[in-house]
């Protein structure tokens, strides 16, 4: 039989009551209190009534992840997901995930979309992390929401890792291993991510003493084929770089795949390193040189950190998490004249 709420409580050695203020959110319940109830839950497979909770406490139990069109980045985007999922599990809320297009005016659609879903909190991805109009809109509805790598002060709730110094330092292992000229695939425009990675590069070039050079700076969008386009411009100048940092790993594999194509070699003509060490960046040869941006554990605490800010409103976060540079085959140092 599945388990009632009445086994819980007695499995917690609690009211029923109790559980249902934890059930409920209610800041009330100790911190102490609150875990042992939340584990009791999870041992026994507890499963809410959510149609009966919606009706008696005015809620949907459902955290929305709003991200951009899931065809650029698909990989990052998929690694949040599974971290948002995970953070639901065993508490009584559910994710609804949904794609809005950045063309799109999100701040004139939202009120049809929490109209529709109700959604008790929202989860934001870039770029629509970075909407102002947004994030106002949200406020002026009394919409809880965490944002993710915002480059908006606006946002109370904002998970992520230091972007910026992470690029500067994986240039900087260019530089070390002898790289003068080093090109940058860099994102999509209007994204913290492009902002802050290009700011590591320039950041790592100016502590090696090496000047800007804006011609070898080319834009992206964070998918596979603006990588191969822009591999394409910078081996096409009469001095090519010996080396490329793109803003992500698709666009890298697109640098690579350009290389390829041209007859070279990875890394004995070109050095190629990208950021997030996506799934695809361990299984192409060589092995990429990037970033391992901690994707599932950013959307976890974003959920964790928004549900949070339900039980306490006044609840403020800017959380930064690890990130680590895996150095692969992919770079090496540059062919001798």
């Amino acid at each position: 039989m599945p388990a009632r709420i009445e086994d819980v409580a007695a499995h917690a050695g609690v009211s029923v009551k109790t559980v249902s203020r934890v059930l409920n959110g209610h800041a009330s319940v100790r911190v102490k209190l609150r875990t042992r109830i939340e584990a009791s839950i999870r041992e026994l497979n507890y499963v809410p009534n959510a149609s009966a909770r919606s009706l008696a406490g005015n809620r949907s139990y459902l955290v929305a992840l709003l991200y951009d069109n899931p065809s650029a980045g698909s990989s990052y985007i998929m690694e949040l997901i599974v971290g948002v999922l995970q953070a639901c599990k065993g508490t009584p809320y559910n994710a609804v995930l949904h794609p809005f297009d950045a063309a799109e005016d999100l701040a004139a659609r939202i009120d049809g979309f929490v109209a529709q879903h109700r959604p008790d909190a929202l989860v934001l991805v870039p770029p629509h992390a970075n909407n102002a109009k947004l994030l106002q809109r949200l406020d002026e509805l009394d919409i809880r929401y965490s944002t993710i790598s915002s480059k908006l002060r606006e946002s109370r709730i904002d998970i992520g890792f230091d972007e910026r110094k992470a690029a500067a330092e994986i240039v900087s292992d260019l530089t070390s291993l002898g790289h003068r000229r080093i090109g940058h695939v860099a994102g999509l425009k209007g994204h913290g991510a492009r902002t802050w990675r290009l700011g590591g590069y320039r950041d790592a070039l100016r502590r090696e003493g090496l000047a800007y050079d804006d011609t070898l700076v080319v834009d992206g969008d964070f998918t596979f084929a603006s990588g191969v386009a822009a591999a394409r411009v910078l081996l096409d100048r009469p001095d090519p770089p010996t080396a490329i940092f793109a803003a992500n790993d698709d666009m890298a594999c697109g640098v690579m795949r350009e290389v390829y194509e041209r007859g070279l070699a990875v890394p004995g003509d070109l050095s190629v390193c990208g950021f997030d060490d996506t799934p695809v960046s361990q299984l192409i040869s060589p092995g990429l040189t990037t970033v391992r941006q901690p994707c599932r554990e950013i959307g976890c605490l974003a959920v964790e950190s928004v549900l949070q800010s339900i039980r306490e409103p006044a609840m403020r976060k800017q959380a930064r998490v690890p990130y680590q540079v895996h150095l692969r085959a992919s770079t090496g140092a540059p062919r001798k004249p």
